[in-house]
């Protein structure tokens, strides 16, 4: 019995003795360490998911572009709207109802030629009261020139008194200047009558139709019910490009100089063009002075108020300038196992395409061979684009 009790008593856990220095920490030590590899393990696999199969890489897309070298090489680019130098909004000098329209927008129509009619009646009448009232001076000049010859007659035989000759003569004197009152006022009737008729002032094309048949068309439109202009005409031969140029760039551009004009809604086309005048004013809001930039030549794309960028070129130029060629930004393409690729995108997968540069044009890169205009690339590719890469467009 005693030697189980002494068994027993060895069995127990001595708690008043205090733990040795130490032990306490190195007892979380491996539990803790065990944990922070578990959690780097776990940070690694998620990582190399997330770059592998899961979270796509966001990118953004651009084009390769055909362009010309000098467009490349422009020494400034400023944005402006086509105008027409020769427009009018055609009027009508006289104030009356539009009873004929024979134009639309689009209609060439030539100079002189009838555009519209006012309502006439009342200016045709008074057209026939002028002429009758000229005929009616007519006639008593006719009575007062017999009278004057007869009573100069008789005065000069002594059957009539001086007193007499001078009222014939006075009289028909008269007369003659109601004639030429007349026929001024017959002149007005007839100025009148054509203030109805509305012409076209130069060759050009009809822009808007500001007034149909049955409207009041009024010189200055007094009222809110009547029309000033009846249609809005340009001579689309003078179309320029106006182009707002900062005052801090205003150094780089000299009339005379080269440029080529890229319309918003056809950026494919380039118009070749130069700077035909620099406005002698600036904008003092906007610190801009407005450059006028003409046309060599164009086709029936270019329409008036079309917004358009003017790039203005270097003065000397060769030949070579003239050549397109196919660009990308210096970003798009990079080195991959000594080749130089550029990378598209085919689903949400990406694509590595190997080019041949030429040289730089400013912030672009020439493409020799491996892409075609139009193709949309990557434009800045990073590390962690790969063939294959999961990616999402932006």
């Amino acid at each position: 019995m005693e030697a189980k009790s002494a068994d027993l008593s060895a069995l127990r856990i001595n708690r008043s003795a205090e733990p040795a220095p130490g032990a306490t920490a190195r007892r979380w030590v491996l539990p803790i360490a065990v944990a922070a590899g578990i959690a780097a393990g776990v940070a690694v696999a998620l990582f190399a998911a997330r770059g592998s199969f899961g979270g796509a890489i966001e990118v953004h897309l651009t084009p390769a572009t055909l362009v010309s070298p000098s467009q490349a090489n422009a020494v400034l680019v400023a944005s402006g709207y086509v105008v027409a130098q020769r427009k009018a909004a055609v009027a009508s000098k006289g104030t009356g109802r539009l009873v004929y329209l024979g134009v639309v927008e689009g209609d060439r129509v030539k100079e002189g030629q009838i555009i519209a009619r006012l309502e006439d009646s009342d200016v045709r009448a008074q057209l026939a009261q002028a002429e009758a009232q000229l005929q009616v001076n007519q006639a008593d000049l006719q009575n007062a020139e017999q009278t004057l010859k007869r009573t100069r007659a008789l005065a000069d035989s002594n059957f009539s008194s001086q007193a007499a000759l001078d009222s014939a003569q006075a009289h028909y004197l008269q007369v003659k200047s109601s004639i030429t009152v007349a026929q001024a006022v017959l002149k007005g009737a007839q100025v009148a009558l054509e203030n109805t008729v509305i012409r076209a002032p130069f060759d050009g094309t009809v822009l808007t139709k500001n007034a149909d048949v049955g409207e009041v068309v009024a010189p200055l439109a007094a009222s809110a019910f009547s029309k000033a202009a009846v249609v809005t005409i340009a001579d689309l031969r003078s179309l320029q490009v106006e182009a707002d140029v900062a005052e801090s760039n205003l150094s780089g551009v000299s009339v005379g100089q080269p440029s080529e004009i890229v319309l918003d809604a056809y950026p494919d086309v380039r118009y070749p063009g130069y700077v035909a005048k620099i406005v002698p004013t600036a904008d003092r809001a906007k610190a801009t002075v407005q450059v006028k930039v003409a046309f060599k030549s164009y086709d029936s794309k270019v329409l008036p108020e079309m917004s358009a960028k003017a790039h203005f070129l270097p003065l000397s130029r060769s030949k070579a300038d003239t050549q397109k060629v196919i660009v990308v930004p210096q970003n798009a393409v990079t080195e991959r196992g000594g080749r130089t690729v550029a990378y598209t995108v085919s689903g949400d997968r990406a694509v590595e395409v190997p080019v041949t540069l030429g040289r730089r044009l400013g912030y672009s890169v020439v493409i020799q061979r491996g892409l075609a205009p139009g193709t949309m690339v990557i434009d800045s590719v990073g590390d962690r684009v790969r063939p294959g890469a999961t990616v999402k467009v932006r």
